[in-house]
Formats: C-alpha cells, structure tokens, sequence
C-alpha cells in the first residue's frame, strides 16, 4: 500500500562549475555591477574654508554675482549678455585674471584642483562628448552660478544635483 504521506522530491542539481549555464546565472549580476560603476564620475569635491577668502576670489564672486540675471547670449561676454565661459572670462577679468575664451579651452589650460573652493570653476560634459561644454564659478555651500542656456538667464544651482554630479569633469583654481 503506497504511503499517502510521502512525499516526492527531486533532487535540483546546479549545473557544473564550468557549465554555461554557471555563467548565464552570473551574467545578471555582473551587468548590474558593470552598470554601477559607468554611473561612477569624478566625485565633486569642495572645500568651504569661510576665512581663506583672498581679495581674488571676492572679487570673482562679487562680479559673478553682480551678473545674476542677466541673459544667456551664445557667444556673449558683457552684462547685454553672456554664456558660461563668458561669465568666468568676465568675472575673473575684473580680479585682473585672464582666462582662456571657451569652456573646453579653460579646462584644458588652467590648474586642475582636486576641492574647490569659492571662487574655483566646475566643469561638465552637459553635450555628451567626453568634453568639457559648460563651465560654472563655485559659490561655495554647495551652490554654483552659471549661465545655464538659451532663454534662460545667469543663476545659482546645486552642485548636488544628480544632474551636475553625473557630468562634472573637474575643477579648476585659477584664482590665488
């Protein structure tokens, strides 16, 4: 008489170590790290030391400043106007700093830091191209101003945004 009770198991075996089908269990995982780690940028790094101000970097953040406002203009480099290079080549130009005329000539041609510091400049790939193609001046606290695009006008931002920590390059500190 058959036990009614009992109960029939089969055994799972996993597939052998070497079986392809070991790595098609894997393969999930796998992609999930690799995605994870292309989600890893330079980390965006700052420094707010409130009496290591120099009269340079005042003087950048009180132009920068001044600019609030004002309309993006492609190409623009006056208070009628202004891009994002545009904005640092003004602002650094009244503390009597030049500095290169373009976001990705700025990056390529000024002292990289590893924190910024008020004052300092944020770089970002926003087009996608692996290079530099916006530039902003860090406020400090977590705040940047920057000329952000057509019909919009110069403003201050997060840097803890998703959207600023995923495309930044890194920062330069032009300024003493």
């Amino acid at each position: 008489m058959p036990d009614i009770f009992a109960t029939s198991h089969t055994a799972r075996r996993s597939p052998p170590a070497n079986s392809p089908w070991s790595f098609m269990r894997l393969l999930p995982l796998c992609l999930v790290v690799l995605l994870l780690a292309g989600c890893a940028g330079r980390e965006l790094a700052t420094r707010d030391d409130p009496g290591e101000l120099s009269i340079d970097r005042a003087l950048i953040l009180a132009e920068a400043k001044r600019t609030l406002g004002t309309p993006y203009r492609f190409g623009g480099t006056s208070e009628h106007g202004l891009d994002c290079s545009g904005l640092v080549q003004l602002s650094y130009s009244r503390a009597g700093i030049p500095v290169p005329r373009t976001s990705r000539q700025q990056f390529a041609s000024l002292p990289r830091v590893a924190a910024a510091r008020p004052g300092d400049l944020l770089f970002f790939d926003t087009s996608s191209g692996g290079k530099a193609s916006h530039v902003g001046i860090y406020l400090g606290d977590g705040q940047m101003i920057h000329a952000p695009g057509r019909g919009r006008h110069v403003t201050t931002t997060s840097i803890d945004l998703d959207y600023w920590q995923t495309r930044f390059l890194g920062a330069a500190g032009p300024a003493p």
